[in-house]
């Protein structure tokens, strides 16, 4: 797992919450989808996925003054099957149809076993293992893949990049152990860490970027350049090199695109972007999968078998006495909990960019208010 390299004056959370939730209504967003998207991106920055909270509100305020981006849009159900449904987004932000969309799978698998449903006509929403905890908190298996409107992944044996970061998750309901929660992008690096590595002036590790020609930047402001601003280069499939496996990350983030994109009516960039201009939605896709456990075992059963395959785990010999082995969400949980006690670090260039977009829509600086 790479290191965070965020850097900055800690902020409360709430005020975190606060300052977002003040954009979005000045923007026009409704109240209550305003207070779910707060609460989805707040919630990312305290797990440590700084590249999609807070730091999301320049692209969004793109979007928004672009014309493309509908912050009044309302989710609306346009198939449904029983177990299966989609979703038109409205062309809105992602976060609020996301959340409904998952909870109604949850609802489905509840009544059905499985709840499969998709979302079409959807912009960005956040971490996608924001929404597969909803699943596991409401005693489901939830798995989520989304769709990607950058193009930043260079496939395999390629120069250019096709494919986006196209984002897997995976949440799984435990008894006595916090569920366990796979967040991952299909790149080795999601496109936002970058850009944070780019704003704290923190070299980038050798993988994570190449040029036109295959080799390795470690430069984190031309790197961010090659993610997003040069047509050559990017960011590689999840391995890396090919001897390392990097088409395996190749396959999965194609899998990714075929259930959220090809399945659902979503748009595929490389294809969207040959007519596709800034005011024009992006169509993005997601799909949402939930399995209630007790379709296939007796109440409790699968939830202690987890619990004792995670006892395994958490008893395993660390390679490194001061650093015990740990599985998927905890380290997101580990980093919750700090972050809740002693505020989300928000650099000086992000807190100045925040300011100027308060100051542009009208809305209150809560971050900092004395500074």
């Amino acid at each position: 797992m790479a290191k965070n390299v965020t850097s900055g004056r800690p902020v409360p959370a709430e005020a975190v919450r606060a300052q977002i939730h003040a954009i979005l209504t000045a923007w026009g967003m409704p109240e209550n989808h305003a207070a779910t998207t707060a609460e989805v991106m707040v919630e990312t920055d305290l797990m440590g996925v700084d590249s999609h909270g807070l730091s999301m509100l320049m692209t969004y305020e793109q979007g928004v003054q672009a014309g493309r981006l509908k912050l009044s849009a309302q989710p609306r159900i346009a198939r449904d099957t029983g177990p299966t449904a989609l979703v038109d987004a409205g062309d809105g932000l992602g976060h609020p149809v996301s959340a409904f969309a998952m909870n109604l799978a949850v609802d489905k698998a509840k009544q059905h076993g499985i709840g499969v449903v998709g979302v079409v006509r959807s912009h960005h929403f956040g971490a996608a293992g924001a929404y597969a905890r909803i699943a596991a908190a409401r005693g489901v298996i939830g798995m989520v893949t989304s769709t990607a409107q950058g193009i930043a992944m260079v496939p395999t044996r390629a120069a250019m990049p096709v494919l986006g970061t196209n984002p897997l998750a995976f949440a799984a309901p435990a008894g006595r152990n916090k569920p366990f929660v796979l967040d991952m992008a299909t790149t080795t690096v999601a496109a936002g860490k970058v850009k944070v590595h780019h704003l704290n002036d923190a070299a980038l590790p050798e993988g994570w970027v190449v040029d036109g020609k295959g080799g390795t930047i470690t430069d984190p402001h031309e790197g961010n350049a090659f993610v997003f601003q040069r047509p050559e280069g990017g960011i590689t499939p999840l391995g890396g090199r090919e001897d390392q496996g990097s088409a395996k990350g190749y396959g999965l983030a194609m899998m990714v695109h075929i259930l959220a994109g090809a399945l659902t009516g979503a748009s595929f960039s490389p294809i969207l972007k040959r007519s596709w201009t800034p005011d024009q939605p992006q169509n993005i896709g997601h799909l949402f999968l939930a399995l209630d456990p007790k379709a296939f075992r007796e109440e409790g059963e699968f939830e202690g078998e987890l619990d004792s395959i995670l006892d395994v785990l958490h008893a395993t010999p660390p390679a490194n006495p001061e650093e015990p082995v740990l599985v998927p969400g905890e380290p997101e949980d580990i980093m919750r909990a700090k972050r809740l006690a002693e505020g989300v670090p928000v650099p000086d260039t992000l807190d100045t960019l925040v300011r100027e977009i308060c100051e542009r829509c009208g809305a209150p600086y809560l971050l900092r208010p004395n500074a």
